[in-house]
């Protein structure tokens, strides 16, 4: 079939590289939805978005509703005419409305391996948790979360010192890869859509500021995750004589322990 009209929703840098893919292998983008500008900073000031200030700069229409629901926005969309959605961390979950609009449906580029890390945080979970890969899922969007049948996935290894931050940069090039293979086996009629196993499920909610904060009574292990998984943001923090202090790194150390010495307790950084 013809090339399809594509529209993109997402916000953050970690869907910046599929929609760049996306543009890069000449389909046509008739818009990117991304959440509205919200204030940051002491000033208050209102900076696009990541996926905002690259569509403006590849001239693609850019749509950024308050509600997903409102019915202007659900007649500008369906006026563009989109045979396929795709979503990138878009950070809402998308009404029945919109998924109802391309005659395709829609694909999602989602930074776990599916079942396990359904939610708005898969790639922080995993490393919190000490797992020792992640991946990407290619999975059609449905109304509930991150619970559709799934079409691509790819590996890839979580090293015992890698932050979150590192490995979603790897993961969102990683992404527009497959996102790509994806979409190209829907067109040829061949896709193979696997259906999760929900026995296996688990779930990756938003991060919380308070997740931070460093509690000593945990052993080390959980603690070196805890400061790798919580970059760049809220970063882990423990209190030291009153104030709060930003951890930014630490190494794992499984030497043995050194008599009357540390052990295995991670070194900050």
């Amino acid at each position: 079939m013809a090339s399809p009209r594509i529209a993109f929703f997402g916000s953050p840098r970690f869907a910046v590289p599929s929609l760049r893919r996306l543009l890069s292998e000449g389909y046509e983008v008739v818009a990117a939805v991304a959440q509205p500008d919200r204030p940051r900073g002491r000033g208050q000031k209102l900076p696009p978005g990541a996926v905002k200030a690259e569509a403006v700069s590849c001239g693609v229409r850019v749509l950024q509703p308050e509600r997903l629901r409102d019915e202007a926005f659900l007649g500008e969309l369906a006026a563009l005419g989109p045979d396929l959605g795709v979503v990138a961390a878009y950070g809402k979950i998308l009404p029945a409305a919109v998924l109802r609009t391309p005659r395709l449906g829609l694909l999602n580029v989602h930074a776990s391996l599916l079942p396990r890390w359904r939610g708005a945080s898969p790639i922080h979970r995993a490393v919190m948790a000490g797992d020792d890969e992640t991946g990407i899922s290619i999975m059609r969007v449905v109304a509930a979360l991150d619970a559709g049948p799934v079409l691509e996935t790819i590996h890839r290894p979580i090293g015992p010192d890698e932050t979150s931050e590192e490995v979603e940069r790897d993961l969102a090039s990683m992404g527009a890869d497959l996102l790509v293979v994806a979409i190209e086996s829907l067109l040829r009629g061949d896709a193979r859509e696997t259906p999760q196993d929900e026995s296996r499920a688990t779930y990756a909610p938003l991060l919380r500021k308070e997740e931070g904060s460093i509690r000593w009574e945990q052993d080390a292990a959980a603690i070196h995750n805890q400061v790798r998984g919580l970059q760049p943001w809220p970063r882990a923090f423990p209190t030291l004589r009153g104030a709060r202090v930003i951890v930014h790194r630490t190494t794992s150390d499984t030497r043995p322990a050194e008599p009357g010495g540390e052990g295995s307790a991670p070194r900050p950084g």
